[in-house]
């Protein structure tokens, strides 16, 4: 595997058209073909489907993809770090829950921005079973999750701020006008989560089966469908008070008074021990620690 291979494959995999992607690098078509078929020949798998004259990423092509823009991003930032000649460039790859990234991250980005307009940043929705692994690689340089602990030694957390949980229901709900609500009263009950919110979900879910409760549970990868979907009546959700502060502050949804107490989860910063933390990096860790404490009430540690 050679650099230039690699970006050849960027080139086929951003284009999705190998003769666009031969003179998107001035070259022969056939050049290109032989690069990728090396490519596909020493990893052993395809890196694309070719259905006619249309070409699709593989599942392995699509984890390429992102190794591939790390590649490229650092060898950019190399260049630009030796010789010490311009504003500092590269990619900074996050990973976070959609409730984090919707509601916290953009002011994180904001000051980022102003401190490295020349750096770009690929985020997107955690995969849980798949962080400590990407961490470790470097595919990804820090991750959010909603949870109250990780059990890796490779990894490093930091506490950033606690997020209130809130079961809500749309006003006219049958469970709105209870002056409690226990978890026996969800049975039967449509309940619709998020898929890849990260751990509450699964602690909410115990909770159910410790009391026996089976109830409907429709999964959403979108938060804002799931509130879409309470404010039609179909049921009943559990999300972070962030994603829900503006539905509640013009009554379009009722929090439940919830007989368990307060539930709530700890706002995590994960980033691997052995990471090398860039004035970038640095900057944006620390950007999240200011105003995910201050947006959560002061930074916890």
């Amino acid at each position: 595997m050679e650099l230039r291979e690699i970006k050849t494959f960027k080139a086929v995999a951003t284009l999705l058209n190998f003769n666009r992607a031969a003179e998107a690098l001035n070259c022969v078509q056939s050049t290109v073909s032989a690069q990728i078929k090396a490519l596909e020949e020493d990893f052993g798998v395809p890196l694309f489907d070719r259905l006619g004259k249309r070409v699709f990423l593989t599942e392995a092509g699509q984890l390429l993809l992102r190794y591939a823009e790390k590649m490229l991003a650092l060898e950019d930032e190399i260049l630009v770090q030796v010789s010490g000649k311009e504003e500092p460039c590269g990619l900074l790859s996050v990973r976070a829950p959609q409730t984090i990234g919707t509601y916290y991250l953009p002011g994180v980005i904001e000051v980022f921005n102003k401190r490295f307009p020349q750096i770009s940043l690929d985020i997107s929705s955690c995969a849980f079973h798949a962080l400590q692994q990407e961490l470790k690689s470097g595919i990804t340089d820090v991750a959010f999750l909603l949870t109250d602990m990780i059990s890796s030694q490779e990894l490093k957390s930091e506490v950033l701020g606690i997020e209130r949980l809130m079961i809500v229901a749309h006003p006219k709900h049958e469970l709105a006008a209870r002056s409690v609500v226990r978890t026996e009263d969800l049975k039967r009950q449509t309940l619709l989560l998020p898929k890849h919110d990260c751990s509450y979900k699964m602690v909410f879910e115990q909770i159910l089966s410790a009391k026996k409760v089976r109830a409907t549970v429709i999964e959403y990868n979108s938060i804002e469908a799931i509130k879409q979907c309470v404010l039609r009546g179909l049921g009943i959700t559990l999300l972070p008070e962030s994603a829900l502060q503006t539905e509640i502050e013009q009554k379009r949804l009722l929090p439940l008074p919830y007989s368990e107490g307060p539930l709530e989860t700890a706002i995590l910063m994960i980033w691997h021990k052995d990471k090398w933390i860039s004035p970038a990096l640095k900057c944006f860790m620390d950007a999240a620690r200011t105003l995910i404490g201050k947006l959560t009430g002061g930074h916890q540690s």
